[in-house]
C-alpha cells in the first residue's frame, strides 16, 4: 500500500508515520494539498496530513483541500504526535548571528517566542516544508535574505541531511502536538492493518463540514449546533474557514464525539440538512491515541 505524505523525509509528518510502525510503501509529496490530490486521483491508497497544532491551531491547507480538491477523500484515522524543532545551520554558528531563518509557517509559529527572544533582528521566510528547509541550508542551496541561514526543523531531518543543530527543543510548547489525519478515498476504507494501527482504539469521532442555507441570517449558527447540543452530543472541535464565495461566508468545520451510525449523531446530522445548504461527513473513525514523546536520539 502507497502512503502519501508532506515530504520530504525529515518532515513531522514522515516522523509521525515511522512512529506507528505501519508496513507501507512512503511517497513524499511537495504539499499538503498535493498530497491530498494523491489520495483523490488514487496514486496513493493513503495519505497522512496534519490537520491541527495544539499552539498554532488548525492547518487551512488540509481542511481547504478536503472541500474544494477532494470530493471522493474521507479521513479514516487519526494519530496525535508531538512536536520537538531544531534550529540547524549549514555550519556552526550563534543563534544571535543568524539573519534569517527558513521554515514551515506553522513550525515558525510553533517557536515564535524562541525567535523573538533570540534572533530578533532575524528575517523569517516561509518554506514548504520544515525539512526542504532544513535540506536547503545545509545543501547551500539559494536562499532568499541575508547569511547567516539557519531553518526550524526536526532533529531527525538534521541527521538526515548533514546540518549542524544550533538550539534544540526551541518550541515555545513543551507538550506541543499535532493532530494527523489518515485519508482514503470513500469506500476503499478497509479498516486492515494499516488503518487500524494509525487510527489507535479509543473511542469514535465523526467529522463534518456544512455551510450557506441562512449563513447572514441572525441565530443560524446557533440553530445549527442546537441539532448536537439537543441531543447531548459534544463537539470537540468547531471552527470557520472562507468559503471563497465573497467576504461573510464561511464553511464550519466540527467533531464530535461518536460515530455516524450512533442514532443520536445520525438524527443530529438529518437535522443540519434542513438548516444548511450543504453538509458532509469528512469521516467517522477511531479517536487517536495519547501523542507520544518525540524521537530523542
Amino acid at each position: 500500500m502507497r502512503a502519501a505524505y508532506l515530504g520530504p523525509p525529515g518532515t513531522n509528518s514522515h516522523d509521525a508515520l515511522l512512529g506507528v510502525g505501519i508496513d507501507v510503501e512512503l511517497e513524499p509529496r511537495p504539499t499538503v494539498g498535493a498530497v491530498v490530490e494523491a489520495v483523490q486521483s488514487g496514486a496513493a491508497e493513503r495519505g497522512l496530513v496534519p490537520i491541527e497544532n495544539s499552539r498554532e491551531g488548525a492547518v487551512g491547507a488540509t481542511l481547504d483541500a478536503l472541500v474544494f480538491d477532494a470530493p471522493d477523500v474521507v479521513i479514516v484515522g487519526e494519530l496525535v504526535h508531538r512536536v520537538s524543532y531544531c534550529l540547524t545551520a549549514a555550519e556552526p554558528v550563534a543563534p544571535d548571528e543568524v539573519r534569517t531563518v527558513h521554515s514551515h509557517p506553522q513550525a515558525s509559529g510553533q517557536c515564535a517566542r524562541f525567535l523573538g527572544a533570540q534572533l530578533p533582528g532575524a528575517a523569517v521566510i516561509a518554506a514548504a516544508s520544515t525539512a526542504g528547509a532544513v535540506r536547503a541550508v545545509a545543501e547551500g542551496e539559494a536562499l532568499a535574505g541575508s547569511p547567516p541561514h539557519a531553518a526550524i526543523g526536526t532533529g531527525h531531518a538534521a541527521r538526515l541531511y548533514g546540518a549542524v543543530v544550533l538550539a534544540e527543543g526551541i518550541e515555545d510548547d513543551a507538550e506541543n502536538a499535532t493532530r494527523f489525519a489518515w485519508l482514503a478515498r470513500a469506500g476503499e476504507a478497509a479498516g486492515g492493518d494499516a488503518d487500524t494501527v494509525v487510527a489507535g482504539v479509543g473511542a469514535h469521532k465523526t467529522a463534518l463540514v456544512f455551510w450557506g442555507g441562512g449563513d447572514l441570517s441572525p441565530g443560524w449558527l446557533v440553530g445549527c449546533l442546537a441539532e448536537f447540543a439537543s441531543r447531548a452530543i459534544n463537539l470537540t472541535r468547531i471552527e470557520s474557514r472562507p468559503r471563497r464565495v465573497g467576504l461573510g461566508h464561511y464553511m464550519f468545520f466540527c467533531d464530535l464525539e461518536g460515530p455516524l451510525d450512533d442514532p443520536a449523531v445520525a438524527a443530529a446530522v438529518t437535522g443540519l440538512r434542513t438548516r444548511c445548504e450543504a453538509v458532509r461527513v469528512l469521516g467517522s473513525f477511531p479517536a487517536a491515541s495519547p501523542a507520544a514523546s518525540p524521537d530523542a536520539g
